[in-house]
This record gives C-alpha cells, structure tokens and sequence, in this order.
C-alpha cells in the first residue's frame, strides 16, 4: 500500500520522492561508548600518575639512604598491580571525566584559585603573616583629599550603601552632595539646598537601599529627601501643650539624632529633647509608629542625646543626658533590656552609641572626655576606657573598622590651640596604635566606609577629608582624582547670529549692522518702531474717535475754552474787573431797589474828640 501510495503521489506531484530519509541514532550505544573510552583514558592517566608518584618517592628514598633504594623499586611495580587490579574488579571506582592537573596532590583544597600573594598557615610563614596583618598596616591613610563645604562645622556625613555618593551637610544649613563618578580633580559638589532652612544640620544618613537620605536638623521635624535632593517625607509636629508625650503625633522640641533601620528600607528612628525616641514609617507621616521614654532612677523624665539600632535592627540603643545608656527590645517599648546607670558622668552629652559589626560590643563617646566599650551580655560595666579625648560638640561620633579590629574617633581642639586628630584604638588591649592629624580645627565627624575602605572625616573648619589607600581602597575618591579639570565654556559675544549665505538673492539678504546710531535713526523715523501718535481726526469723527471741533456741543465748548485768552487766575481781579461799569451802568440789582432804598444816615465823629458819653450805663464798657 505505501509504494501504491507514493507511487500515485509522484504520478501527481510530478517528482519520485520527498529527499533523504532521516538518520536514526542508537544514544544508548552512543553513551556506551563514551563511557568505555572515558575509562580507558582515565585508567592510562591513573597509572601514569602513579607511575610518578613512585618514581618521585624513589628519588626521595635514594638521596636519604642507599640501602632503601632496593625496597622502593620492588614495591612499586606491586602498587600498580594492585591499582590495575583493583580498577578492572569494580567499575565504581574508576575516574570519569577529564583528568586533573598533575601538580595537584590530593591533600589540595578544591575551589576557586586563591588570590595572589596568599600564604598558607604553616610553622615558616607565621611570622611574615603577623606582619602583614598588622591592623595599622590595614588603615586606608596613604592618600587624602579635602573637600569644601563651606566656612562652618561640618557636622553631618552620610554615604550611600555602594558608596557612589557622599552627602555633608553643617552650621551653615547647606548640605551638599558629592558624585564621586561625577566629579573631576576640582572636587565640585553637583548640588547644594538648605532643607529645614535656618536650622543647623545634625545627622544624615542614607536607608540601607540608598534610594533615600535622613536628614535631622535642629527643628522638631526630621525630613527625608531623595537621591538628588528633593523632598520625600516630613514629620509631623506633636502639640506641646499635652503632658504626656504619648498623646502626641510627633516631636516636641528639638530633635538630637536618627538613623535608619538596618533591615526594613521604609523605617527610621529620632531622639528629641522632649524625652522620647519615635519610630516612623515614611509610608505614614501623620503619626509616629512606636515611641519610647527613656526614664531616670527616679521614674523622671530624661532626654536623649543620641539613638541607634543594632546591627540585626533587634535593639534600640540611647544615650541619655543623666550619663545612663538605656537598651530596648524593638517590640518592648515599656521597659529597657538593658540599662547602665552609671556609664558616663552625669550631667554631660553622650554624644554617640554604635554596635560592632559582630553586635556583641557597644562603643560610646561621651561628653565627659573618655570613649568605652561595653559588652550587652554584661552591661555593668564597661570592657576598657580610654580617657583624654577633648569632646566640644554634641555629635562628635565613632565607629568601628570593617573588621571589627579598631575603634576611631575624632578629638576636639579650641581655636589656635592645636590640631584635631583621628585616634585609632585596639580592640584587644584598647590602646591608642595610630593617630592622624586632620587640620588644625576640631574633628566631628568619622565614617569608615566597609565596601569603599575609605575614611571620610568632618571637621570644625568646613572641610571634609577622604582617607584612602590606592591597593587597599575601592572606587570613591581614586575615581574623581585620575580626572582633569573642565574647561569653562566661554560665553558668545555676539549678541545676534547672522547666516551668511553669498549665493542668497539680494532681495532676500539681510544687510549687516555696521552702527548703532544709524539704526537708532532710522528707527525714529519709522512711525511703528517710534510709536508716532496718530495725528486728529478732521470733520464730525468717525470710528468711534471724536473730530476736532464743531461736530458736537460738546467739542464746541472745549473750542472755546481753548481759544480763551483770559487768565483767571485771580478770581477777585477778574470779578473787580467789572466794578466800575456795574457802578456806572446798573442793570440787575441796583434799579430793583432804587425807589425803595432808603438812604444811609452815618454819624460823623472826628477821630481827635472823644466819644460823646450818651450811651446808657449798662452799654458803657467796664475798664
């Protein structure tokens, strides 16, 4: 039937077939066969490296003991009889796939190649080790560079998590933001904005995306910009007026710190002078979402100088101005984890508290001069003190090293008394290992960036410097100082832009202006450009505009008061003017009552005599 069938369908189509037929493939002989020869090179290679291995360790037997050298050549065909052996009864043990690199010996860790210069941890190499793990030799300080942000302290310095961009801001209510991709060896800031307008920046800080920035002023309402600046959220104001700060939607008084949640991007703490330390969400600005009040020993109210989370964002963490440092647990707002009442001297701005990397250490700078450590599992007293470190202003910080190793904080100088320096301390006998000296003016602020190891300082005198070390440091600074500076475009001269086309049509062509004066002139005969009144209307009017006289009653009487002469500008010699012809020719009063009128009779008294004494007495005037 099919050989019918094509047949009748070549008939039709007029072809005998339809091309080759397709290839069939056996893929399980195929696999079979892959397999036979992966275990045959896989044998050859097994032997061979043994076969090394031998000849190796025969070497290595001659050169110590000659007498060895009989027993290493008799045991050796006898391993690669048992290998071969073994290897042809099982078929488990045999090695499929490509074969390894001959210099690698089992005892080899597996994984991706170690870095260059990698030293393994043996006896030999211990000591060269411990010389290049030097925590000193770790601090990024090679190079610097400065960057200016204005004439006053920069009190505030945040960083976004990938470490793109830095934002400053201090006294000056500015804050500016940095581009380190952006900039060139000038080290111009791309924008500067005053967000709480005169206020003086005390924190700044970036969410953990870095989409957004905490910006905390001295105002009782934190705001939150984006990444250029504009604004995103602002806090609510509570009423002063209630008791309990409880009742209130937001701060108060003037607010002391914030930061950011270091797990939820939407959530970020503020502490206030009002006593309490809120939660808010920036999805939800009207109202804060947790509060918390810290209290002294004796249930009063006490107000805290700075706040911040733990690294797993469990805990929240405030110095207070009584010298206590009081620990929450973040879903517990009512009483403290932890609490230490005596941690700095009473009386005195604890001035920043921060948790290691590891979240086991605490590390405060208080305002009493003296930096502590603290371990939470035993709050009650400090691990070590490191006293002598002058503390001016209320947001000197410290912070922690990438490793947890070392401990930086800025020092305080008074004006002309010296320069501010960064101290680096040990975390394990916490002694002072390193110092660098910043500018002469106090140091406020510090940041040691983990991704970038950069460090980022903020002074007392407007600057802001960038530690870094070009083979221990990423991107940030090293982008911004390989780049030359831009040549400033120069504005045009010429206040009108002529096309010249010398083929154009002399009727089309635009002749050049040679004078100023000549145009000027011309203008003014040109009644458009000189706006020439247009001149009266002769006759009646038309158009709606009056004619010039005669036209109406109206233009008939402005004629003539026009065309009058007379000045009457004094109205008694212009009326005087016709007193002697009323006098001589009367015509409207003086004929009406010239029958009637009787004649006026006056007494002649003469001015020498005196006055004749014929009045009665109650008349006569009383001397």
């Amino acid at each position: 039937m099919d050989e019918a069938e094509d047949a009748a369908v070549s008939a039709t189509m007029g072809f005998s077939g339809f091309g080759k037929k397709a290839r069939t493939f056996d893929l399980e002989a195929m696999f079979e066969q892959t397999r036979r020869t992966a275990v045959e090179r896989s044998k050859k290679t097994f032997e061979a490296r043994e076969q090394e291995e031998d000849s190796s360790k025969e070497e290595q037997v001659t050169k110590k003991s000659p007498a060895l050298k009989v027993v290493a050549s008799s045991s050796a065909p006898r391993c690669t009889e048992s290998g071969s052996s073994d290897s042809e009864d099982s078929s488990d043990d045999e090695e499929i796939g490509p074969p390894a690199p001959s210099n690698v010996s089992d005892d080899d860790m597996i994984g991706p190649p170690l870095p260059p210069g990698f030293k393994d941890s043996d006896d030999e190499d211990e000591e060269v080790d411990e010389d290049d793990d030097s925590p000193i030799k770790r601090i990024p300080d090679s190079h610097e560079i400065s960057l200016q942000h204005g004439t006053k302290t920069v009190s505030a310095l945040g960083l976004d998590p990938s470490g793109a961009r830095l934002v400053t801001g201090g006294y000056d209510y500015d804050v500016r933001f940095w581009d380190f991709a952006g900039m060139d060896a000038s080290l111009q800031a791309f924008r500067s904005l005053q967000p709480c307008e005169c206020h003086q920046i005390k924190t700044l800080q970036y969410s953990n995306t870095g989409d957004v920035i905490l910006v905390v002023a001295g105002n009782s309402q934190a705001k939150v910009l984006d990444r250029d600046g504009f604004p995103v959220m602002e806090c609510v104001k509570g009423d002063q007026y209630i008791v309990d700060m409880a009742n209130t939607k937001g701060h108060t008084a003037m607010l002391n710190g914030g930061c950011w949640h270091p797990k939820i991007k939407e959530e970020f703490m503020t502490c206030s002078n009002d006593g309490t330390v809120r939660i808010w969400d920036v999805n939800s600005e009207k109202k804060h979402k947790n509060i918390f009040k810290p209290r002294s020993s004796q249930g009063k109210r006490v107000i805290p100088t700075c706040c911040t989370y733990s690294r797993d964002g469990r805990l929240i963490a405030a110095g207070c101005h009584d010298g206590t440092i009081q620990i929450w647990d973040r879903n517990m707002n009512v009483h403290t984890k932890y609490h230490c009442r005596q941690a700095h001297v009473p009386g005195t701005d604890t001035s920043c508290v921060t948790f290691s990397y590891g979240g086991q250490i605490l590390a405060t700078r208080g305002g009493d001069d003296t930096l502590k450590t603290w371990d939470i599992r035993n709050f009650k007293k400090p691990l070590h003190t490191a006293s002598g470190l002058s503390n001016f202003f209320p947001m000197t910080d410290c912070c922690f090293s990438p490793d947890d190793k070392l401990l930086i904080t800025g020092t305080s100088v008074k004006k002309g008394g010296g320069n501010g320096s960064l101290m680096f301390f040990d975390m394990v006998e916490f002694q002072k290992i390193y110092e660098i000296n910043v500018t002469d003016a106090s140091v406020v602020r510090c940041l040691w960036h983990p991704k970038l190891n950069q460090i980022m300082v903020g002074t007392g005198n407007g600057l802001a410097r960038v530690y870094y070390d070009p083979a221990q440091s990423q991107r940030g600074a090293k982008l911004c100082v390989v780049k030359t500076n831009r040549k400033e475009r120069q504005a045009g001269t010429l206040t009108q832009d002529y096309v010249i086309t010398p083929h154009a049509l002399p009727m089309f062509r635009e002749p050049r202006q040679r004078s100023t004066r000549k145009q000027l002139e011309k203008d003014r005969l040109d009644p458009l450009k000189s706006h020439k009144p247009e001149p009266p209307v002769a006759g009646p009017g038309r158009g709606g505009r009056v004619g010039t006289h005669g036209g109406t009653l109206s233009s008939f009487i402005v004629k003539n008061i026009a065309l009058d002469k007379t000045d009457d500008s004094n109205p008694r010699e212009a009326i005087l003017r016709h007193a002697k012809d009323a006098e001589q020719n009367p015509y409207w009063v003086a004929p009406a009552y010239a029958r009637t009128q009787p004649n006026a009779v006056f007494a002649e008294v003469d001015s020498d005599e005196d006055e004749p004494d014929n009045e009665p007495e109650w008349k006569k005037r009383k001397i």
